[in-house]
């Protein structure tokens, strides 16, 4: 880390001492700068006077609803939320997803795992400054002129799995819900009836892009929330 290099600060607000001791040493281990809240006005109020640039905030907490404290910050922060949210509760982590958060991990979780789509959620934050071409491995896509190619072939995508694609990679590593892609895609005129389609161009998109669509390398399903495009590492 040179000199310069800012420590990323991260705020955890979460009301299990534990789980807070357990981030906290696990994240001050990669050099991240960490603060803590144990209630959601408290995280509220950190998140305005710390400026964090990473929020793990816990959906369950005892005085506010988690996703009331992820919509009191996204009024005026854009800071990457990860969210932890128990398995069983699909239903939060698509609200949590649709109303700014930018990931979500269940728990029980790995501290790995973690610290790998913290890092995802960091680089995304500071790259969105519109890089003109993303790279994935063989997979280039040039957002300037639209055009895809793959192992330097060109390939060819309607506007509609192009406008997909392009949803999907600026995220990447990011959950997006069939709810963000088909209104991102397809504007207000779709309805949630409207997701076979999302599932036909995804398979469509598969076919032209993976070597083997049904272990896909690029487009991943998150079962019952959404796609998850592979990360750039």
């Amino acid at each position: 880390m040179g000199m310069n290099e800012q420590v990323a600060k991260i705020l955890i607000v979460d009301d299990e001492p534990q789980i807070r001791k357990l981030l906290r040493v696990t994240l001050q281990a990669y050099s991240f700068g960490i603060h803590e809240a144990a209630t959601g006005e408290d995280g509220v109020r950190q998140a305005i006077e710390v400026r964090p640039d990473l929020i793990v905030l816990d959906l369950g907490l005892p005085d506010l609803h988690g996703l009331e404290v992820l919509s009191r910050i996204r009024a005026w922060s854009r800071a990457p939320v990860i969210v932890l949210t128990a398995r069983d509760r699909e239903e939060d982590k698509i609200v949590a997803l649709d109303g700014g958060a930018d990931d979500y991990v269940t728990k029980p979780f790995g501290m790995g795992e973690l610290v790998a789509r913290i890092r995802v959620a960091l680089r995304h934050a500071s790259d969105s400054a519109n890089e003109p071409t993303l790279t994935f491995g063989a997979l280039s896509i040039d957002l300037v002129h639209r055009v895809v190619e793959l192992d330097g072939e060109r390939v060819k995508l309607t506007p509609t799995e192009y406008e997909l694609l392009r949803v999907l990679a600026t995220s990447a590593g990011k959950v997006v819900t069939q709810r963000q892609l088909l209104q991102q895609v397809w504007g207000d005129a779709f309805s949630e009836s409207d997701s076979h389609y999302l599932r036909v161009y995804i398979g469509h998109l598969r076919k032209k892009l993976e070597a083997d669509s049904t272990r896909p390398q690029f487009i991943l399903t998150e079962p019952g929330v959404g796609y998850r495009f592979r990360s750039r590492d």
